[in-house]
């Protein structure tokens, strides 16, 4: 695989890929509701990815949704709010799921498995308890569609770095290649 190739990717495939990456997501929203209950932000965006997972055009108003969400993340650190930090970035890489791009660049993962592996760091932190974090990766491996892992398999392996989020996203990435 060279840098300068494109990677085959259909419309249908990143609305797959959205879709898997909504379904990861939306368990995390509790956590970052529990903690920041009046803040709509990263609900708005799984709403949003999901509207384009089932049909919606590629909009502005993804990436404006993925912006306010990881925004809402950055509050949450901010503020010691650790698991709804990961909880809204869960929801930011839900919409960022839409943005997948056809390079053959290791970081393009993160828009496949970021929402999942952001998701299992929030159910960690919330609970406290690192086998979270597994249970939370069993459940979206199981949530993988052969089309997700078809996609998924086209790109290089999940990038180094990332923390534990980058770590449970490797991990997932192994998993379901």
């Amino acid at each position: 695989m060279t840098e300068d190739a494109a990677i085959a990717l259909s419309l249908d495939e990143l609305r797959a890929v959205t879709g898997f990456a909504v379904l990861c997501a939306q368990p995390a929203l509790e956590i970052y509701e529990r903690d920041c209950p009046d803040d709509p932000r990263p609900r708005a965006a799984v709403e949003a990815a999901r509207a384009f997972a089932d049909g919606a055009k590629r909009s502005k108003l993804l990436r404006d949704c993925a912006f306010a969400a990881h925004r809402a993340a950055q509050e949450a650190r901010d503020t010691g709010r650790a698991a709804a930090h990961d909880a809204a970035r869960a929801a930011g890489h839900a919409c960022g799921a839409a943005f997948l791009h056809p390079l053959p660049k290791a970081t393009q993962v993160i828009h496949i498995l970021g929402a999942a592996g952001s998701a299992a760091r929030a159910f960690e932190l919330a609970t406290g308890d690192p086998a979270a974090a597994g249970e939370r990766l069993a459940r979206c491996r199981d949530l993988a569609t052969p089309v997700v892992i078809e996609v998924l398999k086209r790109y290089p392996n999940a990038p180094e770095g990332g923390g534990r989020a980058g770590e449970l996203i490797r991990r997932l990435d192994a998993a379901l290649r």
